[in-house]
């Protein structure tokens, strides 16, 4: 048993931790502050180069981490653009940038900022907007999965910052459309809190984690996430419309296609989110019914009397083309399987196997538990699910460990889970 096993505690009191706003202050165990302003005051948002040039020699001079955050208009706009990235370091107080407006990336920035450790909160969804205007951390500190580790049962950004330091931030602007120009004074001063004490939380949680024997874990997690390339594009992105399980011909799968596809094109051209062009709903309509013309096409849910004839007219051209299509080039009903089958089907065509998984789930939930993390922290259930449905030949600890290399498992992680999955292995019915 490793030290953090004896060590691991409830972590969901409050902890102290970091430097607070001088003028706000809240006692350990007394009531949250609210934190209305940031200390500095809201920042000017920058938006030419030249400001940018400023931001970029105030920020390499600055000392210690640098909290990063951004903002998309998700919901809103074509896919997942930053229309505002927030930092904060020590030496150069806080920054607001319109990467829109700047234009040409902000690679500069990032090259100024090489080395130095970038404190997020939920980095992964972050980075890769970040990625995209040239700013790529070498080194980071993800706040939320710090959270996780730790064993905190709510891990957003305000209840995190409410538990651990004991402010509370106004959380009322995550989903508004932040493409709009100009932004609204209230939606700057959120930006700006957003990275107000991220630093102050990314310090108090790292006492924590080096308090339970975790620290060390963490920090394999960060190096994992900065080092990850970006992720794959993924393949028929049309199946994963909502209500695809009501859709089972051929046919009708290659209307939702080419509905997808169409809309996809419309929503890149204009600009804006898919959802706003045609809603997933009414595509799976269409696929289901088959309109033979628009006629047909306008008495669906979806494609009612608010959508003009022209709109209707190349919906319907959609359709017709999936429609025309020869059988060969109708795409096939579900997705190919690269990995195990539905765990629910292990039963009747492996039982062994079956017995492998149910032992392993429980191994890794009752580790999961003593260590106070999520057992999805704790090894990912997928590699869990292909270790014991295809398991090493031998089945010991060095082939086990082995095989949670492959699947990209960190070197706590092996250590901790290897015997769970050893003893799993070697099964009743195996």
């Amino acid at each position: 048993m490793t030290d953090a096993q004896d060590t691991a505690a409830d972590s969901s009191l409050r902890i102290t931790g970091g430097t607070p706003p001088d003028d706000a202050g809240s006692s350990v165990m007394g009531a949250p502050t609210p934190l209305l302003e940031p200390r500095e005051g809201i920042p000017p948002v920058i938006a030419d180069k030249a400001a940018l040039a400023e931001v970029i020699s105030a920020f390499a001079a600055g000392s210690g981490p640098v909290a990063v955050d951004a903002e998309r208009a998700s919901g809103y706009r074509y896919g997942q653009r930053a229309y505002l990235v927030q930092l904060r370091r020590e030496g150069a107080g806080t920054a607001l940038i319109d990467p829109v407006a700047v234009g040409g990336g902000l690679s500069g920035l990032g090259e100024a900022l090489a080395g130095t450790e970038w404190v997020l909160h939920a980095a992964t969804q972050d980075l890769p907007c970040l990625r995209e205007i040239g700013m790529v951390p070498s080194r980071l500190f993800d706040t939320e999965l710090a959270g996780r580790l730790a064993g905190f049962p709510r891990v957003g950004l305000g209840a995190m910052v409410e538990s651990v330091l004991g402010f509370v931030l106004e959380k009322g602007h995550s989903a508004v459309d932040w493409s709009t120009r100009p932004l609204p004074e209230p939606w700057l001063r959120y930006a700006a809190l957003d990275v107000e004490l991220l630093v102050d939380l990314r310090d108090a949680l790292e006492k924590e984690l080096d308090r339970q024997g975790k620290l060390e874990w963490a920090l394999q997690e960060f190096d994992a996430i900065a080092a990850a390339p970006p992720a794959e594009p993924r393949k028929d992105p049309w199946r994963r419309t909502s209500g695809m399980h009501k859709v089972r011909r051929r046919r009708q799968l290659g209307v939702v296609r080419e509905l997808w596809e169409t809309r996809d094109r419309i929503a890149q051209r204009r600009d804006i989110s898919p959802g706003k062009v045609l809603g997933d709903a009414a595509i799976v309509e269409a696929a289901l019914s088959l309109p033979a013309n628009v006629h047909a096409l306008a008495a669906l849910n979806g494609f009612g009397h608010r959508m003009g004839r022209r709109q209707l007219e190349q919906w319907q051209a959609a359709v017709d083309r999936a429609k025309a299509l020869p059988d060969s080039a109708l795409p096939q009903p579900g997705q190919p399987v690269t990995g195990p089958p539905p765990p629910r089907a292990w039963a009747d065509k492996d039982p062994a196997a079956a017995a492998r998984l149910s032992a392993a789930r429980a191994g890794v939930t009752a580790l999961a538990e003593q260590l106070n993390l999520p057992q999805e922290n704790l090894v990912s259930p997928d590699t869990v699910r292909r270790i014991c449905w295809e398991p090493p030949k031998a089945a010991d600890g060095e082939a086990v460990a082995a095989a949670l290399v492959g699947y990209g498992a960190r070197p706590w992680q092996v250590e901790l889970v290897t015997p769970v999955l050893v003893k799993a292995l070697s099964a009743e019915g195996s």
